[in-house]
C-alpha cells in the first residue's frame, strides 16, 4: 500500500504537478519500460481505507452575474488568506486550483472516511464563499455554467494554449469543456490484489446512475439543450482517444496500460517561451517508436497520463470523473453514495446486481446508449430510475452501519430526486420556466 498522501490524494486540476516523477535518469523509453512503469503505478494495492472528493464551482458576480468576472478580483479576494508555497491555505487542508475559465476549486486531503472528509471539505468552502464574498462574488455549483456570458480562457500556461489548438480540431466541444463545465469527482482507493478488478468494474457499471442522478447541466449559453447533462454531452463529443473508458479487459492494467500509450498526445512540454503543441495523430506508442521530435522520457509518459479524461482514471487510486457540480454542498451526496458503495462489501452485491440487469457490461463510456441516456434523461428514465433507487437504498444501509454522519443528505436526495423522477437539472428548468430567466443556484449549505 502507498502513502495516504500518494494513494487517493484527489488530483489537482490546474497544473498538475509531476507527482509521479521519477528519480531515474532522464533516460529514453521503450515500450517495455513504458508498460512496466503504467502497470506498476496506476493501480495501488491495498485495503481500502482512503477516501477524497473535488468539488468545482463557476464564478459570478454577486449583482451582475451575467458579466464575466476578472481573475484580479478573485486574487484580491482570496489575498486575505494564509499563503504556502501551494497557494491559499485553508483550515483543513483542501488545495485551491482554477480551471482555464476561471472555475475554482478544491480537492480535500485524503480522509479515512467519508464524514472526516465531508467535514474538512465544508469548513474549507465556508472560508472560500466568505473570502469571495467579500469581494461580492458568489460560487455557482452547475455542470455548465447556466448564464450566457462571454467565455473567456484565462489560463495562459502552455499547457492550456496547447489544449485549447488540440481540441479545436474537433470543434467547440474542448473549448465548452475547458471554460464552461464543473464537476465533483470522487476518490477511492484501488483496492487489494483480490478486489481491485471488481472495483474497477463496480466504478464502470455505476457510472450511468451517477451522470442521471446527479445531471445538473441542463443549459449551455442560457437556453436549455434538450440534456439533463449538457456536460456529459460535451465530453462525449471529444477526442475519444482520452475521454472513452478503456476496452473491457480481465485485466484493468492491461486495458489502461494499453489506453495510455494508444492515446494521442496532446502536448509535448519545451522550454519557455516555445509553444507545446504536439504532432498531430502522434500517439504515445508512435512516439516511443520514434515519431516524434526528440524521445521520449519518463516525466512525459507521466505527464501524457494527466491529459487523459476517461470516466474513470486510475491515479494510483480509483477517480470518479462523470459527475455534474453540485449546488451547495451537494457534493457530500456523490461522496456518500460512491464511498459506501465501493467501500461496503453488501452494499457492493446489491449496486452490482441491480446495475448488471441495466446491461450495459462491456460498453464504451460515455457514448454508449445506456450513458448517453442518463445525460438526456436523467431520472426521467425508468430503468436507470430503477437501479438509482437500488443504489441509493443499498448505500443508506451501509451508511446507518458504519457512520450516520451522511446518512440524513443522502435519504433527502433519494426521496427528492430519484423517488420522483427527477435530478438537479429539473431545478434549473424549472426556475427557468418561471420566466425568470436562467437562475443560480445558492451556494449555500445544504
Amino acid at each position: 500500500m502507498v502513502s495516504p498522501v500518494t494513494s487517493v490524494r484527489p488530483p489537482q486540476a490546474g497544473l498538475p504537478a509531476d507527482s509521479t516523477q521519477s528519480v531515474t535518469p532522464p533516460t529514453e523509453l521503450t515500450e517495455a519500460s513504458a508498460e512496466r512503469h503504467l502497470g506498476a503505478i496506476c493501480f495501488k494495492i491495498g485495503p481500502p481505507a482512503l477516501v477524497g472528493v473535488e468539488a468545482e464551482w463557476f464564478v459570478h458576480d454577486g449583482r451582475c452575474p451575467a458579466d464575466p468576472v476578472d481573475p484580479a478580483r478573485v486574487a484580491a479576494a482570496l489575498a486575505v488568506l494564509p499563503v504556502s508555497a501551494d497557494g491559499p491555505v485553508f483550515p483543513a487542508g483542501s488545495r485551491l486550483t482554477y480551471e482555464p475559465g476561471g472555475q475554482v476549486e478544491l480537492s480535500s486531503p485524503p480522509a479515512a472516511d467519508p464524514a472526516a472528509c465531508a467535514a474538512g471539505l465544508s469548513a474549507d468552502q465556508a472560508v472560500l464563499r466568505a473570502a469571495l464574498a467579500a469581494e461580492g462574488l458568489r460560487l455557482t455549483g452547475s455542470g455548465t455554467d447556466p448564464l450566457d456570458r462571454e467565455r473567456r480562457m484565462q489560463a495562459t500556461h502552455p499547457r492550456y494554449r496547447a489544449m485549447e489548438r488540440y481540441f479545436g480540431r474537433g470543434g467547440p466541444w474542448g473549448r465548452i469543456m475547458m471554460t464552461g463545465t464543473a464537476s465533483v469527482q470522487v476518490c477511492v482507493d484501488a483496492g487489494t490484489e483480490q478486489s481491485y478488478v471488481d472495483r474497477w468494474r463496480l466504478a464502470h457499471l455505476l457510472g450511468p446512475v451517477l451522470v442521471g442522478a446527479f445531471a445538473n447541466s441542463p443549459l449551455l449559453e442560457g437556453r436549455p439543450t434538450g440534456w439533463k447533462s449538457t456536460r456529459q454531452l460535451v465530453w462525449s463529443r471529444m477526442d475519444p482517444s482520452r475521454t472513452l473508458a478503456p476496452p473491457p479487459l480481465a485485466d484493468p492494467r492491461e486495458a489502461w496500460t494499453r489506453y495510455v500509450l494508444d492515446a494521442t498526445v496532446l502536448c509535448v512540454r519545451r522550454p519557455e517561451g516555445l509553444p507545446w503543441d504536439a504532432p498531430a495523430g502522434l500517439s504515445f506508442r508512435d512516439w516511443l517508436r520514434g515519431g516524434g521530435e526528440r524521445g521520449a522520457v519518463l516525466a512525459d509518459l507521466d505527464y501524457h497520463r494527466t491529459t487523459l479524461f476517461p470516466p474513470v482514471r486510475p491515479r494510483g487510486h480509483l477517480e470518479l470523473r462523470m459527475i455534474d457540480a453540485q449546488p451547495g454542498e451537494g457534493w457530500r451526496v456523490p461522496l456518500a453514495l460512491v464511498s459506501a458503495l465501493m467501500d461496503d462489501p453488501s452494499a457492493a452485491e446489491e449496486a452490482r446486481a441491480a446495475l448488471e440487469r441495466l446491461g450495459h457490461a462491456g460498453s464504451r463510456a460515455p457514448r454508449s446508449g445506456l450513458w448517453r441516456r442518463a445525460a438526456a434523461l436523467g431520472m426521467a428514465d425508468p430503468e436507470l430510475r430503477r437501479a438509482a433507487l437500488a443504489c441509493f437504498s443499498a448505500a443508506e444501509r451501509a451508511l446507518a452501519r458504519r457512520d450516520g454522519v451522511l446518512r440524513p443528505a443522502l435519504v433527502e436526495f433519494a426521496e427528492r430526486y430519484p423517488a420522483r423522477g427527477r435530478c438537479p437539472a429539473d431545478d434549473q428548468l424549472a426556475a427557468l420556466r418561471t420566466g425568470a430567466g436562467p437562475a443560480l443556484q445558492e451556494d449555500a449549505p445544504c
